[in-house]
Parts: structure tokens; sequence; C-alpha cells
């Protein structure tokens, strides 16, 4: 334990120059003293030890606050040859790990407290003492990295051997997490610690010359600095296994945000730490982690190549994993699954099969199945809206085979189109442009359908031109717009059926704008004739 004498001459040092401060640390070896030398007579090692001593034997936030002040007025008077340089008094000594461990050790003194709790949440008040601890240290990290920074312009003395990585490239895979960690809006940050996050993170950037976070984790392309990514990753992998992942809230935050960064063809390089990391997330039993772990896997998806991700059934795994998740009534979490499984599957279809093959059903057909089972099924005005923005991408991705799930999705259409979800109308846009790309696709099958959806169609228009008074009239100008595509493109199969109904709508309606909308169908229809 350090004595109270040597913590108090620390604490009252901030106005002395350094050779004051390390004297009342006793640091100074007597008989090694020169009052004429710019720089100390001890290696560094032994002062950042006995700080480091100091900092830790500090039990109240007032005090380690006061120490953490006196280390930034330290590391301002210290000169930098004697800090990283690895000569001198460093000769020897592995300069790079000795500052490593000590701002490790600054680190880890704004860790985040541990949750035991199956959850893997603390409450807020947890947190309260994190975001000035992280403001302080961050503080002493700006300095550091500024002189570590000035350090690569100074050549060491004669006769010594420069290592290949400089302290400052030791540091920055530790100070990157550190500064993820507090950089976004989270219980335990608040907008004093973010912005200085954010000075830290820019300053990473600087010291390893990039441009912006993506080359200080994958690397220049010219090849002119070497990405921290896989230095990132192996410092977290101790924290994303499935027994550990959720002691620390931050985790899984800094994991996602550090992966976003990260795209092709970069990515696949780290495909094995970064892919059972992604899988246990989102086989959580909570919402939230689960949308953050698809989230971690449709990046793998969308920035790994497909024969990567076909190799060890890699996306035969990821398959089953997302289809569990299809049967979730959750709206946020199907909001990010079905984009993520529409694009896994062109990864697991994508082979393109010989001309005159059969196209047997595959998991495209088994995927949209089980959509169009929940859609037809589904009251809650939040999910039909998600299920109605995933449909139109999967008709474009089935083509013509779509035919085969036409009894089913008629059904969907028509219920869809009789409920107004006033004001966005979100769900019936999205299914008048499902038709309209089942109409182009499949027109050989629709013409058994005509009436159905005729008919369904001239009810919405009945609707718009009578009710749902609280949508806008821009929205209901965009759905007559599609409604007229569809008509347009129905009358196109069949003009003659379709010209005595919609003319005799035509002749008894009263709103003007779906009068013009019937007007635009027949003109067409009179034209083909």
């Amino acid at each position: 334990m350090a004595s109270f004498k040597h913590q108090k001459a620390l604490q009252d040092a901030p106005n002395m120059d350094l050779s004051e401060i390390l004297t009342k640390l006793q640091l100074e070896n007597k008989e090694a003293s020169d009052s004429t030398s710019p720089q100390p007579c001890i290696p560094v090692s032994k002062a950042l030890s006995q700080i480091q001593h100091l900092f830790q034997a500090a039990t109240s936030p007032k005090a380690q606050e006061s120490i953490l002040k006196d280390i930034r007025s330290f590391l301002s008077a210290a000169d930098v040859h004697w800090l990283f340089s690895p000569c001198c008094q460093n000769a020897g000594l592995n300069v790079g790990d000795i500052w490593k461990e000590f701002v490790n050790s600054l680190i880890q003194h704004t860790t985040l407290p541990k949750c035991e709790l199956d959850s893997g949440e603390l409450p807020e008040s947890s947190y309260q003492l994190i975001p000035d601890r992280a403001k302080n240290v961050t503080e002493v990290l700006l300095i550091l990295l500024s002189k570590a920074a000035a350090e690569k312009h100074l050549n060491p003395c004669n006769n010594t051997v420069v290592p290949e990585t400089s302290p400052a490239s030791t540091l920055l895979p530790s100070v990157f997490i550190f500064a993820a960690t507090h950089l976004q809006e989270y219980l335990w940050t608040t907008a004093s610690s973010r912005s200085a996050a954010n000075k830290l993170m820019n300053l990473l950037m600087e010291t390893a010359y990039c441009k912006n976070v993506h080359e200080l984790l994958c690397g220049r392309q010219d090849g002119g600095t070497t990405g921290i990514f896989g230095a990132v990753l192996e410092l977290q992998r101790p924290e994303l296994k499935k027994e550990t992942w959720k002691l620390n809230q931050a985790t899984k935050h800094v994991f996602l945000w550090s992966l976003l960064q990260v795209p092709r063809p970069w990515l696949c390089v780290h495909l094995e730490h970064v892919f059972p990391a992604s899988l246990i997330i989102s086989d959580d039993y909570r919402t939230e982690n689960k949308v953050l772990g698809v989230r971690c896997l449709h990046h793998i998806i969308m920035n790994v190549p497909a024969a990567d991700l076909r190799q060890y059934n890699r996306a035969q795994v990821l398959y089953h994993a997302l289809f569990n998740h299809l049967y979730t009534s959750d709206a946020d979490l199907i909001q990010v699954v079905l984009p993520c499984m529409l694009d896994l599957l062109h990864v697991l279809e994508n082979p393109s099969q010989r001309a005159g093959d059969p196209r047997k059903p595959n998991q495209y057909d088994e995927v949209l199945r089980l959509i169009l089972m929940h859609m037809e099924m589904e009251h809650k005005i939040k999910l039909r809206r998600v299920y109605a923005r995933s449909l139109p991408p999967f008709i474009e991705r089935l083509g013509i085979l779509i035919a085969r799930h036409l009894k089913r999705l008629e059904r969907v259409i028509v219920g869809f189109l009789e409920v107004c979800d006033a004001p966005e109308e979100e769900a019936r846009l999205y299914v008048l442009k499902s038709l309209e790309s089942t109409i182009r696709h499949a027109w050989p099958r629709i013409a058994p359908r005509l009436h159905v959806l005729v008919k369904s169609l001239v009810r919405l228009l009945y609707d718009l031109s009578t009710e749902c008074s609280s949508t806008p009239q821009t929205v209901k100008d965009e759905l007559l717009e599609h409604v007229t595509r569809c008509l347009l493109l129905l009358s196109e199969l069949c003009a003659q059926d379709l010209q005595a109904v919609l003319g005799d709508i035509h002749s008894s309606c009263s709103d003007a704008r779906v009068s013009q909308c019937l007007e635009k169908v027949l003109q067409s229809m009179r034209c083909l004739q």
C-alpha cells in the first residue's frame, strides 16, 4: 500500500516541473541525480509503476480524480524521449508493453459494473460514476497519445535498435475499445463523456494517419498502415464467449459498432472470430439482443463472399438460426430478420441451374410460405406493415415462381387492401406494389383471379373517396397511382371484362381524383381495342 506521504506529494505537484514531481515521489536515484540533465535518471517503468500503485491505492472517487489530474501534469511535463524511446534509461525495456499495462490500469478504472443477472442489464443508477471517470481518463489518454505520436518524429540514440512497433501503435487497440465504449448514447455516457470520447477517437485516427474509422480498423488501401481490427477482436474474445458476453453491457455494442465499420473484403479474414459471437448474441432470449445479433449476421452476409459462407455449412447454420426468428410476433425483430433472410437466401440458392432443369421448390418457397401464412392471420398494424414491406423483394427474387403461391398471396392482398392503416397507409402501399410485381411476373396465371382482384381494387377506390379521412392527400394520391398501375396491367390481360365494370363505377363516382384514375384506365382500354 502506497504511503499517504507519496500520494499527497503527487496530488500537490501539478504546478511543479517533472524533476520536482519525481523527487517528491522519491523516485530519483541520489547517486545518479544530475540537475543539468533535461530528463530523469530512472527508467520510465519505475515511475509508471509507482504512479500506478498510488492510483490503485486511492479508494475515494475524489482522490482518484485528483491523481488523474496530476498524471496529466506528469505527462505534460515529461520529456518525450524519456517516456517512449527504447534507449538511455529505458534501454533493454519493452516500452510499448510498459505503457500498455499502464493504460490498461487506467481503463480498468472506467470498467462498467459486472452484471451477474441473466438479463445482462443493470439499472441506470449503477453507472452514475462511469461518465466522469471516463472523461477524466480520456483527458489523460489524449495527452499520452499526443506525446506518443510526437515520439515517431524523434531519432533514438546511436546504436539503438528501433522496435518494429511504436508505443503508440501498441496502445491503439485497447484505447479504441475504450473510446468506442463511451462514444455513443448509452446509460453509462453523458454528453461531456461522449464528446471527450469523440476527441479521443479522432486523435487515434490522426495518430495512425487514417482518415476515418474504417481505415483505422482495416488499414489504408495503399498498404501504408495495418488495421487494428484483428487486435481489437483478440482483446474482446474473452468477453464474447457464451458465458461472459452479458457480464459487461458495453461488450455487445462495441462489437457491433466496430464490426459495422469493416466491409468487404477485409471482413472475410476475421470470419472465424465474428461469426460465432454474432450467433451467440442473436440466440439470446431478449429481443434487444436478438436484434443486435441479427444486425451483425446481416453485415457478415453482405460483406463475406458467398463461397466462404457456404464453406463448413455456415450458411445453413445461419438459415436455421434466422428461420426460428420468423415465428416471433415482435415487429422490431421481424423488421431486421426478413431483409437478412432475403440476402442469405441469395447465398444459399445462388448457383444457377442449367437450362431445361426443373425448378424445384427451394428455401425461398419455404420462407415465403411461412411469411404469407403469418400475414394472412396477422392483425397488429405494426407487424402488418413490416410484413408488407418485405413482400415485394421476395416476389422480385422468385419471379415467375411466385405462381406457386398465388392462392395464399391473393388472400393476403385482398385482406390487406381492406384494412385502413392511416395515416401512412404503408401496408396498403407495399401490398399494391406486390400486386403490381405479381401481375408482371405471373400474368398467365392472373386471368382466373381477375374478378377478385378488380373487386378488391374498386373497393379500395371507394374507401379512398369516402373513408380514411385521417389519411393525408399526398398518401391518397400515391395509393391512387398504384391502383391505376394495377388496373392498367389487368386491363392489358382482359380489357373487355374490365370496361363494363369500370365504366359503371366511373359514371357514378363523385370524387374527382378517383374519377381521373378510372378515366385513365378506360382510355387505355379504348386504345387497346
